[in-house]
């Protein structure tokens, strides 16, 4: 499954590797771009909402909304 993160706070290159490396730390996750333009991160894999904001609240940013995203892309 591919859910999109929305998320606040990330401004930067460090910003964007602090979450890229929090969100493959959890082993459910299979794949994790993240889109510092977008202030998004799309992973793959089976992981709770929760689990996600909690990863991303203590590595000091915001999940503002998360989808789950549909179709092959």
């Amino acid at each position: 499954m591919k859910k999109v993160i929305q998320i606040k706070g990330m401004m930067c290159e460090h910003c964007k590797k602090k979450v890229e490396d929090t969100l493959n730390n959890i082993s459910e996750i299979k794949n994790v771009k993240v889109n510092l333009d977008k202030h998004i991160a799309v992973v793959t894999g089976d992981v709770e909402d929760a689990t996600l904001i909690n990863v991303i609240k203590n590595a000091g940013y915001v999940v503002e909304q998360i989808t789950i995203k549909k179709g092959l892309f």
